[in-house]
């Protein structure tokens, strides 16, 4: 599957503290709530879909949660210690 001319990656994951944070890229459609929340931890890459900023790794527990719970598709997911938390 594809968006424009490059291929859509299915998962970005990112290990943030004891949090491992997903972004499902193919759920993903770039309604931008969850940059509200944390505008210095995500961005929309050139497809539209939202992905992580080199400052990610900074959030805080709570903007990571905030912003997976704003998502209205659920892209965006927690675990900690390997356990879903969020949505």
């Amino acid at each position: 599957m594809s968006r424009g001319d490059s291929p859509v990656i299915d998962v970005e994951e990112r290990v943030i503290g004891n949090l491992t944070v997903r972004i499902d890229r193919l759920l993903c459609v770039g309604f931008e709530d969850c940059l509200d929340v944390v505008p210095n931890g995500l961005v929309l890459d050139n497809q539209g879909i939202v992905t992580f900023t080199p400052d990610a790794d900074g959030l805080t527990r709570e903007q990571l949660l905030a912003a997976c719970r704003i998502c209205p598709v659920d892209a965006i997911t927690v675990l900690e210690n390997g356990t879903h938390i969020a949505p």
